[in-house]
């Protein structure tokens, strides 16, 4: 067993059909957690945690995170939530959110910006990664920096790729931070969500050894990149996932792994400026930041000696 304890907010208390315990989702774990019933606690933390979604107050959880386990939910010491509503920032103006249907994507036309792909956060940014071999080199560049390698790392800490569980927002924000500083390119967040019945995103951890993960989102940065000149695509960095740079449309498909799981089903995506860290409510129109990297680093210090697969 490995706990965690953090100071959490409810996105939502979902009760899916046939018998499956109530889930919790928490905006800042991708990861979707249940109560056991037969836990010391039990109705307290269950009596809790719906009024902690209902009120829209943090609560102090203690996780499990092996088994994805809520162990006992208290209410945070009065200098533990004014530091929590001190340090948490909403995203100003945050983006679109927009459901889709990934089985009917066509990858030829859904990939090109700015003829199907139309984003507002788009214009913040215009320098764009002029052709795929400088994406590659920065996937590369950010792949090497995965904990379960050796090192040296060029950075610190070193990102935790291994551990696919959790912690995709930090992952995605100390990329996004190689991406504008290192290479000085423009990098958007795409964040997927399982937020609609008993949705669940769904992969197969192919490069961890082979088991099946599941979130209620997902979050990766998202870079424009020059083919030929002849247009602009859309790319995901996701080295947890992949091995090198994916389109857009390939990244959504790989989290609906009906073999994983049958409600396996992308319900909305969004992509949204890099400073957007978790998201803050469970329809994705709200986003945090982290712009100290504080939390950031924080996660991934914390998930550096993990694995996917046991």
């Amino acid at each position: 067993m490995r706990q965690e304890t953090g100071i959490l907010t409810v996105a939502a208390i979902r009760r899916p059909k046939g018998g499956r315990a109530t889930e919790y989702l928490f905006n800042e774990k991708e990861r979707i957690f249940a109560l056991k019933p037969a836990a010391r606690g039990f109705d307290a933390s269950s009596k809790l945690l719906r009024e902690a979604l209902q009120k829209k107050v943090p609560v102090k959880a203690v996780l499990d995170t092996r088994r994805a386990i809520i162990q006992r939910v208290q209410p945070p010491l009065p200098q533990e939530l004014s530091e929590f509503e001190r340090v948490r920032t909403l995203l100003d103006e945050p983006d679109k959110i927009v459901r889709v249907d990934v089985s009917s994507i066509d990858p030829t036309t859904f990939n090109i910006v700015d003829r199907y792909l139309k984003w507002r956060c788009f214009r913040r940014c215009t320098r764009i990664v002029p052709n795929y071999k400088t994406a590659k080199k920065i996937f590369d560049f950010c792949a090497k920096q995965s904990c379960n390698l050796p090192g040296p790392y060029n950075i610190s800490p070193c990102i935790p790729f291994q551990y696919v569980r959790d912690g995709c927002y930090a992952r995605a924000h100390k990329m996004r931070r190689i991406i504008t500083t290192k290479y000085h390119y423009c990098c958007e967040k795409v964040f997927s969500f399982a937020n609609n019945d008993s949705d669940r995103l769904a992969v197969m951890a192919n490069k961890w050894g082979g088991c099946c993960v599941t979130w209620w989102y997902h979050v990766a940065p998202l870079i424009r990149v020059r083919l030929r000149r002849i247009a602009v695509l859309s790319l995901v960095i996701d080295p947890s996932m992949f091995d090198k740079p994916v389109l857009l449309s390939t990244w959504l498909a790989a989290q609906e792994n009906t073999t994983c799981d049958p409600n396996a089903n992308v319900s909305m995506y969004s992509i949204q400026p890099g400073s957007a860290y978790t998201p803050a409510n469970y329809s994705g129109t709200a986003f945090t930041t982290d712009p100290s990297y504080t939390a950031t680093d924080a996660t991934l210090i914390a998930y550096k000696n993990l694995v996917t697969c046991p």
